[in-house]
């Protein structure tokens, strides 16, 4: 029988044990475990949830990685063609990283309605273009329907549908400004199938997604000539080793970009989201320890004479030591019981109601992500857990000071 868990299994549940001295102290200890537990868990589930939204919704309109003419570097809409017959095309098979490339050429436009206009980004897509990137963020309606004829089919954002107070069902006049500015515009009619809302307001504001053959038309282009590839890569955490292997596989008229190079504000600003999550670990472990110190020393002092009488009747002082180390970590162990469980249902909460609504204009997105994973809340209970049984060996120091004779004595 271990002798110091079947004394501290005793001292938690004698009677006088939620009356003594050291409740209120004990119960703010537990408090602490708690609170921390849950502010650990929220800020890592939503700062790497933000993290990985927003890299979703950049990769949906853009892809991972685009290949590209070197003219075309600082344009959003496509200049100068590229052949669509390339080696890496349609599958990318000398690199293992890429899961997904397609084809697309965009154009700028203007909107024109009855009632207002609007500078637009046509991107035209083809049969291979992966909708389901953009399907998660389609509102009302549904996809184009490239897979015969040349389509008017068009989907836009909720943004720009607003702006123009237009439908799903509507049809609308695009004009495209030909390289000679003296000739007239050409002019296409596009039909609304589906509204889209991503939250991205960079994007929302800007893109129509449509046939890929009116631009090719626009810019007497034959059937081979895109604009850029858009490359999906198979982990993001790898995307800057695959996009070194990409541009190796492709040839030297071709540049290749990821999108952490091209949106490289956006992922710097991503990268605070890391150092705000340290720091919030930092700081509720170390409220939780200090918390569970004072509880540890306070417990130590309640119990003095008892600690006279054990070492009178023989016990070490690792064996006393031992009883009260025991005894903190079943107070740990109440407070991370009560944080997971507070802080597991705050997150699927959020996940399923979205009750924390965001700017989109700051943040990207219109309510707050959350990323649910146990390996990481294992991970931080773990992390808890070592950290106070580490510092909680310091105050149980004080244990080997207290003298048989005198601690009997104390009162």
């Amino acid at each position: 029988m271990n002798l110091e868990y079947f004394i501290a299994k005793r001292l938690i549940t004698a009677k006088d044990y939620k009356s003594s001295i050291s409740a209120p102290i004990i119960n703010i200890a537990i408090s602490a475990i708690a609170i921390g537990m849950v502010m650990m868990i929220v800020s890592v589930a939503t700062g790497i949830g933000l993290q990985n939204k927003i890299r979703e919704k950049i990769a949906a309109f853009n892809g991972h990685i685009i290949i590209s003419n070197y003219d075309n570097n600082q344009s959003e809409v496509t200049l100068s063609p590229i052949d669509k017959n390339q080696d890496f095309y349609p599958k990318f098979n000398s690199v293992s990283g890429v899961s997904h490339i397609q084809a697309i050429a965009s154009k700028a436009g203007i909107i024109r309605t009855e009632t207002a206009f609007e500078g637009i980004i046509f991107k035209g897509v083809g049969s291979d273009y992966q909708w389901t990137n953009i399907k998660e963020y389609l509102v009302s309606g549904r996809l184009p329907d490239l897979s015969k004829k040349v389509t008017p089919e068009v989907v836009i954002s909720q943004f720009l549908a607003n702006r123009l107070q237009l439908k799903v069902g509507d049809s609308f006049n695009t004009f495209f400004i030909k390289e000679d500015q003296n000739q007239l515009p050409n002019i296409r009619r596009f039909k609304i199938t589906g509204i889209f809302n991503s939250g991205f307001q960079q994007f929302d504001a800007t893109y129509i997604i449509g046939d890929i053959r009116h631009v090719q038309k626009i810019n007497k282009w034959n059937s081979n000539q895109i604009g850029a590839f858009e490359v999906f890569v198979k982990d993001f955490n790898k995307i800057k080793e695959t996009g070194e292997l990409v541009y190796e596989k492709t040839s030297s008229m071709l540049d290749t970009k990821t999108i952490i190079e091209k949106y490289g504000y956006i992922f710097e600003w991503l990268q605070l989201f890391d150092f705000n999550i340290i720091v919030i670990l930092v700081v509720m472990i170390l409220v939780a320890t200090i918390n569970m110190v004072v509880a540890l020393l306070v417990l130590i002092l309640e119990r003095t004479q008892m600690i006279g009488i054990l070492k009178a009747l023989g016990a070490n002082n690792w064996s006393v030591r031992k009883i009260f180390l025991y005894n903190a970590f079943y107070l740990i162990l109440r407070g991370l019981i009560w944080g997971n469980g507070i802080g597991i249902s705050l997150l699927l909460l959020q996940q399923q109601f979205g009750i924390i609504k965001l700017n989109p204009e700051n943040y990207y997105v219109t309510q707050a992500p959350v990323y649910i994973n146990l390996g990481y809340i294992l991970a931080l209970n773990l992390l808890t857990v070592v950290i106070c049984a580490l510092v909680l060996l310091i105050p149980s120091y004080i244990v080997t000071k207290i003298s048989p004779v005198k601690a009997i004595r104390f009162d």
